[in-house]
C-alpha cells in the first residue's frame, strides 16, 4: 500500500534553483511539490505562483504559511487568486509558525491556538464566498467579501505537532499537515484525534493527513530506497494520504530527493 508521494523544495535552497526543481519534479512522474516559508526565506505565496506557471500538472502545496505574518482577507485575496489561475492544483497550510520567528516581526500572541482557529475559521468562509464578520480575540473583519472567490475552494490544512492542533484540524480545516516524522503511531495517533474531531463537529467526509518525512541524501541511494519505500506502505497503512519527502537540515537540495523517489514510483 502506497500513499500519494511529493516531494519538498526546502527555501535554505535559492529561488533561483526552483525552476530546475519544478522541471525534475514534474519530469520524475512525482505528484506534489511542496513549498515552505520558513522566515526568513521565500514567500510561500509568490514561491507557489512560480512554480504553477511552470509546470503543466503539478499540483503545488505551501506548507506553511505561519498565520501572524498576514491579514486573513489578504490571505484569502491571495489563496482565491492562486485558487482561480490554477484550479484544483494548489493547497495550503495554515499554522502557528515558529514562535521565536513570530516573536521576532512582532507577531506573538497570547494564545497562538484562539489566533489559529479564529484565522482557518475566517479564510475558509471567505473562500467559500461568504461575507464574513468576526469580533473574535485576535480576528476582526467587518463585512468581508471576495470579489473573486475560488470556483472550487482549495484544500484548507492545518499544520500541527500537539493534540490541541491536530484536532483543530478535524474541526475546522479539511486536513492537517504532520511536522517531520519517522514513526507511523505518530500517523495513527493523529488519524484518530482528526476523525474524532470532524465527527464531533458534525462536518462531512474525511480529513486528509499528510506526513512530511526527511531523508539523508548523502547517504547511498540504496540503502535510502528500501528504507523509504517501507516507511512510505507503514505511513499509508496508518491512514496517511501524502507523504512529502525532504532533505536534512545539512542537505536539504531537494533535487536529490527526486533522484531518490524516481525509482520506487516506477516500481509502482
Amino acid at each position: 500500500m502506497t500513499p500519494n508521494v511529493g516531494v519538498v523544495f526546502r527555501p535554505q535552497s535559492p529561488p533561483e534553483e526552483l525552476r530546475a526543481m519544478v522541471a525534475e519534479v514534474e519530469a520524475a512522474g512525482i505528484a506534489e511539490l511542496w513549498l515552505w516559508e520558513d522566515c526568513f526565506c521565500e514567500g510561500g505565496l509568490t514561491a507557489s505562483a512560480a512554480a504553477l506557471s511552470w509546470s503543466s500538472s503539478l499540483r503545488v502545496g505551501v506548507g506553511l504559511l505561519p498565520v501572524p505574518l498576514r491579514n486573513p482577507a489578504l490571505a484569502a485575496m491571495e489563496i482565491a487568486t492562486l485558487a482561480r489561475l490554477w484550479p484544483d492544483r494548489f493547497v495550503v497550510t495554515l499554522g502557528h509558525g515558529v514562535q521565536e520567528w513570530m516573536a521576532q516581526v512582532g507577531g506573538s500572541v497570547a494564545s497562538p491556538m484562539t489566533l489559529l482557529r479564529e484565522y482557518v475559521i475566517a479564510v475558509r468562509r471567505l473562500l467559500d464566498s461568504e461575507e464574513v464578520t468576526i469580533e473574535g480575540t485576535y480576528v476582526r473583519l467587518d463585512r468581508v467579501q471576495l470579489a473573486w472567490p475560488p470556483v472550487s475552494r482549495p484544500e484548507i490544512i492545518v499544520g500541527a505537532r500537539g493534540p490541541r492542533t491536530i484536532a483543530l484540524a478535524g474541526a475546522e480545516a479539511d486536513g492537517v499537515l504532520l511536522d517531520t516524522t519517522t514513526d507511523a503511531n505518530v500517523v495513527r495517533h493523529a488519524r484518530e484525534i482528526v476523525d474524532e474531531a470532524r465527527a464531533t463537529a458534525g462536518r462531512d467526509g474525511a480529513s486528509k493527513i499528510y506526513v512530511y518525512t526527511a531523508v539523508d541524501a548523502t547517504e547511498n541511494p540504496l540503502s535510502i530506497g528500501p528504507r523509504l519505500a517501507e516507511s512510505l506502505a507503514e505511513f499509508a497503512e496508518a491512514g496517511a494520504d501524502t507523504v512529502l519527502v525532504h532533505g536534512s537540515d545539512a542537505h536539504p537540495q531537494g533535487r536529490d530527493i527526486v533522484r531518490i523517489l524516481r525509482p520506487l514510483l516506477a516500481t509502482e
